[in-house]
């Protein structure tokens, strides 16, 4: 059974799970007594295959464990590690934690913002037009000797100024 959303015709954005996914996704759902146990399984299993979790895919997952859209929502708006929206290409996290935020991480995270035309009032995840990048301030890095700290896709950068954030830009773009 394919379980898709409805069309954006509708209002609601396409999704489709791919066939062998979903197969996998039944086999995961199998191993729970209740069906809604799997909740959070799904969900990342989602965000891992398609980088972030869409309203389609809230009510493809709502559906496929007989639940209501809102039970799923509630999941995805309370766990800070799910994500209702594609990252860039290059994301670039900031810590924002005291020992960086002493050490100049607010003023670094919103050279980058200023630096890539974002908004640096607003402290949620920013993703340029062209979705090339992603600037967001997060929790620990866990490198508090080494602040301010980056993280840049999966390489930890330790004490960035706003000079090595400029060399950061130019060598991503």
């Amino acid at each position: 059974m394919n379980v898709t959303a409805p069309s954006a015709a509708t209002g609601h954005a396409d999704f489709q799970m791919p066939a062998p996914m979903e197969a996998e996704l039944d086999a995961v759902i199998a191993r729970y007594p209740q069906k809604r146990s799997a909740s959070l399984m799904l969900l990342h299993a989602v965000q891992e295959r398609f980088g972030f979790i869409s309203r389609g895919a809230v009510e493809w997952i709502a559906r496929k464990l007989d639940l209501q859209p809102i039970n799923i929502y509630e999941l995805v708006t309370f766990y800070p590690m799910f994500r209702q929206e594609p990252l860039g290409k290059t994301h670039i996290k900031v810590c924002r934690t005291l020992s960086c935020a002493l050490a100049g991480s607010e003023a670094l995270r919103g050279h980058f913002c200023k630096q890539l035309g974002l908004d640096p009032e607003k402290h949620h995840p920013q993703t340029t037009p062209d979705g090339k990048f992603t600037v967001e301030f997060v929790e620990c890095l866990a490198d508090c000797g080494n602040a301010p700290v980056v993280l840049l896709n999966e390489e930890l950068l330790p004490k960035v100024t706003t000079a090595m954030g400029e060399a950061i830009l130019a060598k991503q773009r």
